[in-house]
């Protein structure tokens, strides 16, 4: 699936015979093509940044369709040439095998809850890489800021206080700070979109179970929902390996040979983990806020996130005295912590 062709290819189930064709990205080509093949028909196409919405077309003409994981395609080693005809040959023989691996195809709404999630994110690196280059302009001239931390309503008053002798560096100053203050005015304009939508949707029920957890609000528990979508299809310990926080391994024989974690999965997600997880190094104290968010849950929530507040805190601690270095030890409690979050997802 390219976003200009599609190459399709399909094996006759009871005579082998093969079909090949290149076909327009229109759905309606493809669905012409396919109503000529030999019925039943299955069809599978590689996920991609083409989306889902051929699936959705198809499904509905009561086709059945599978969106593969292209990661777990298997090929041979020694293949050394790869094209889209080869490609789309090899997919049709292994959905004759039944030998693919399906991903979770979203809903409509789920799709359009992780846009805006995601917009939102572009928005903050949008925001990050703003800001860094008007610090580093700030910090060639030598001007550095000392009075409190930076980006507050403080340090904004000190910016505009600066001035340049070169014309040149006024302008360039200029620019890079209308930039941060229309990146940070985006953010917030997305933050108040998705308070508001996670506030009542049909995600508004985990968004409030995983919020009882330190280190997850809204915007958090919002965002850990809708890139999840179905939490029933994990276990405790699968969803570690979907946000790719497990380690990598490596063994053969009597040798057993562990990496760094395996980053697979969805990046983002895992992401808001590791964030999540720091908040977990202090000492536990259950303040308004999060007594605030217990009354919106179910007592039974309540308990649970308590008691995975304190159990992850009582980890934090052991690696601590065992002198972790804190970057590994907050991996790993962001790999439990996706553990914990499952089990308020998936609690009635």
């Amino acid at each position: 699936m390219h976003a200009r062709s599609v190459v399709a290819a399909a094996i006759d189930g009871v005579t082998g015979e093969l079909f090949q064709a290149r076909l327009s990205p229109a759905y309606a080509h493809v669905r012409d093509w396919i109503r000529r093949l030999p019925a039943p028909v299955a069809v599978a196409y590689e996920a991609g940044p083409t989306g889902f919405d051929l699936f959705r077309a198809l499904t509905a003409d009561g086709v059945r369709c599978q969106v593969v994981a292209p990661s777990r395609l298997q090929r041979p080693s020694g293949d050394r040439v790869k094209t889209d005809a080869r490609d789309a040959v090899h997919l049709a023989r292994l959905l004759r095998l039944d030998e693919v691996t399906a991903v979770a195809v979203p809903s409509v709404e789920q799709e359009a809850a992780r846009d805006l999630v995601r917009a939102r994110e572009d928005a903050r690196r949008d925001l990050t890489r703003a800001r860094h280059r008007l610090s580093g302009l700030l910090l060639r001239h030598g001007l550095v800021y000392y009075d409190g931390h930076r980006w507050t309503g403080r340090h904004d008053r000190w910016l505009r206080t600066l001035e340049f002798a070169q014309h040149g560096t006024r302008l360039a100053f200029a620019d890079h700070y209308e930039t941060a203050v229309a990146a940070a005015a985006r953010r917030a304009r997305l933050d108040a979109e998705i308070e508001a939508m996670a506030a009542e949707s049909e995600f508004t029920a985990v968004v409030r179970r995983l919020a009882c957890l330190r280190g997850v609000g809204t915007l958090t528990g919002f965002a850990l929902a809708v890139e999840i979508g179905d939490w029933h299809r994990f276990t405790g310990n699968s969803i570690g390996s979907f946000v790719g926080l497990v380690p990598s391994e490596h063994s053969s024989g009597e040798s057993t040979t562990r990496g760094p974690i395996t980053r697979a999965g969805n990046g983002h997600a895992r992401r808001l983990l590791i964030e999540a997880a720091w908040h977990h190094r202090k000492p536990y104290r259950a303040g308004a806020t999060m007594r605030a968010r217990w009354h919106q849950a179910t007592p039974a929530v309540a308990a649970r996130g308590d008691k995975g507040n304190r159990r992850l805190h009582r980890r934090w601690t052991g690696f601590d005295a065992r002198n972790k270095k804190p970057v590994v030890a907050n991996t790993a409690i962001a790999r439990e912590l996706a553990g914990w979050c499952w089990s308020l997802a998936v609690m009635d």
